[in-house]
């Protein structure tokens, strides 16, 4: 079995991450007084969200990598 917890860590953060800088993109410069008017959910939101992109790709990677590796041990094994 093949599971590859990669993908949905990957998805999670990336929503995540898209909702928390669409809650910083839409709220109001007096949210943000304490944080020295940084808007830190957009920020952290755009962290989180190229986290799971990594993660992502990085899966994605690893399962093309794997289907190659499969059919070329396939293909030594019909010979």
């Amino acid at each position: 079995m093949n599971v590859d917890l990669r993908f949905p860590i990957g998805i999670l953060f990336m929503i995540l991450g898209g909702l928390l800088m669409l809650f910083g993109a839409f709220t109001g410069e007096d949210l943000y007084q304490r944080s020295f008017n940084i808007n830190v959910n957009l920020w952290w939101g755009f962290v989180m969200f190229l986290f799971g992109f990594a993660f992502f790709v990085s899966a994605r990677v690893h399962a093309v990598r794997a289907s190659r590796v499969q059919a070329k041990a396939d293909s030594g094994k019909a010979k």
